[in-house]
């Protein structure tokens, strides 16, 4: 029997006591892995031992995939109308707002994030997600087609059948959320391979998906390891799509096993390294305000690249540098915190090691650059300066609170700095000039442009990369295209040999 973990909040943003079953849950039960092993989960705010989750490998992602299959041909895909799937959805986003807190609470806690923020952002998008994607469950239509009077042509988008979603450990309820409101919507049955450091919140959202009363196996949340669960997910022939964000190298694995075994149809959100273009005649108040916010997260949108017009160079540094040192680190259920840790100890190293490449091939360090004092996983904010393109800190993704600075001098020598990327995720800029907001936005090689702003997602907003980044959208009305294939019908209305 799959144990439970309880855990007792008493902060000054939350009291009070949440508990999380952490089997896996397969065909509408919680089980314990097949092998019995289990992953030890961390609190990246302390570095001390949470507890532990059931470790599902291959054989357990089986049983979950045939469970998938069991009620995709039974209980789900055609045989559930749209308006019932769409009410399922809001029934489940009902159950996440009555759980709104304990929910923000766990994934903070797990994942080191700032409970507010969870609360306000990550957890009420998950509501809007289930909502907005209900709203879908019976409106994702075919056409009929004119052809010639001896025939009827028409279109049906019928569900792909099972398929694996795969979540990544910076965002765990929300980018899950963000695959499975669609996947649902458009009539498939899922297995969803939650991240093995923050599985926390998938386990608490797969209680709420069995009190909504979805039927068994529609939903199926196994945690484990990427390269045993993740894996076997991905390589298993009944499974007909994998949805995954992480990063490009996993994302380049993923297409050579759907290659190799029955070519899954994939959606893949991965890295990015993303430029932040500050324009003279910019709100440098603002700039300045939403740089600080969207440089330094452990997310593959951060604004890592800040490219800063010579004009205001001076100027926007004097007040970043300052704003930077004045950011406070710690718990993230303590008020005054403005950043968290770091996800885990293997991610603190990976983090340090970059700076120190940059130490190395020259960059000038301004601030930050050093683990911070204390227990848990914390890294203080760091920018560099005096920085080439072929560095390491410029060229990789470092998923961390570390950013680079440079001047430009015109706005094409910024779009050209840019570009320069084989990623393609986002792109920020700050502008007062209308024409050049359009001239930019369009010259950028991303997926997403946001202007006057760094990240600032809406549900139902298509997001996905360009070159490296990916291919295929998340969010909008282009989910559900993924999450769906197009069957054409011919009808002989009279025609004879």
């Amino acid at each position: 029997m799959a144990k439970t973990f309880t855990h007792h909040f008493n902060t000054a943003l939350f009291n009070g006591t949440v508990a999380v079953n952490t089997g896996l849950f397969i065909n509408g039960q919680w089980l314990n892995s097949l092998n019995g092993d289990v992953i030890v989960v961390i609190n990246p705010a302390d570095g001390e031992t949470l507890t532990e989750v059931a470790a599902g490998n291959a054989a357990d992602i089986d049983l979950a995939v045939q469970a998938a299959k069991r009620a995709f041909k039974t209980v789900w895909g055609l045989k559930t109308p749209g308006h019932e799937r769409g009410r399922l959805l809001c029934k489940l986003a009902d159950l996440i707002e009555k759980n709104h807190d304990s929910i923000a609470a766990i994934e903070a806690l797990d994942a080191g994030k700032h409970f507010n923020d969870v609360r306000r952002i990550d957890v009420q998008n998950s509501i809007y997600l289930f909502r907005y994607y209900a709203g879908w469950a019976d409106k994702n239509h075919g056409k009929t087609i004119e052809t010639s009077g001896a025939k009827f042509a028409y279109t049906r988008h019928e569900p792909i059948g099972v398929v694996g979603l795969i979540s990544p450990w910076n965002y765990p309820l929300v980018l899950a959320c963000g695959k499975l409101a669609p996947a649902l919507a458009a009539g498939n049955t899922v297995v969803l391979k939650p991240p093995e450091v923050t599985p926390l919140s998938a386990l608490m959202l797969a209680a709420l998906v069995k009190e909504a009363g979805f039927p068994d196996g529609v939903v199926n949340i196994v945690t484990g390891y990427g390269s045993t669960a993740g894996q076997a997910l991905i390589a298993h022939h009944d499974v007909g799509k994998i949805s995954f964000t992480g990063s490009t190298p996993v994302g380049r694995k993923i297409m050579e096993t759907s290659a190799k075994t029955n070519l899954k149809r994939l959606t893949l959100e991965l890295g990015g390294k993303n430029a932040v273009i500050i324009f003279d005649d910019a709100d440098l108040e603002q700039a300045l305000k939403w740089t600080v916010m969207g440089v330094f997260g452990q997310v593959c949108a951060a604004s890592s690249r800040v490219f800063v017009q010579e004009g205001i160079y001076d100027a926007f540094m004097e007040r970043f540098v300052a704003a930077v040192n004045s950011m406070r680190l710690g718990d993230g259920f303590r008020a005054d915190v403005d950043q968290g840790p770091v996800v885990s100890q293997e991610h603190l190293d990976r983090v340090l090691n970059y700076i120190e490449s940059g130490k190395r091939e020259g960059a000038r360090l301004v601030t930050g650059g050093t683990r911070a004092g204390g227990s848990g996983f914390f890294i203080k904010p760091t920018i560099f300066t005096d920085v080439r393109p072929e560095m390491k800190i410029v060229r990789d993704e470092i998923f961390g609170p570390v950013g680079v600075v440079a001047k430009f001098k015109t706005e094409e020598e910024a779009i050209e700095f840019a570009n320069d990327t084989f990623y393609g995720l986002t792109g920020y800029f700050f502008t007062q000039d209308l024409n050049r907001a359009i001239r930019v936005s369009n010259a950028l090689e991303v997926g997403s442009v946001y202007v006057n702003s760094t990240l600032f997602n809406a549900p139902q907003v298509p997001f996905g990369g360009f070159k490296q980044s990916g291919q295929g959208k998340e969010l909008g009305e282009h989910a559900l295209e993924t999450f769906t294939q197009v069957k054409a019908v011919h009808i002989n209305l009279g025609v004879k040999l």
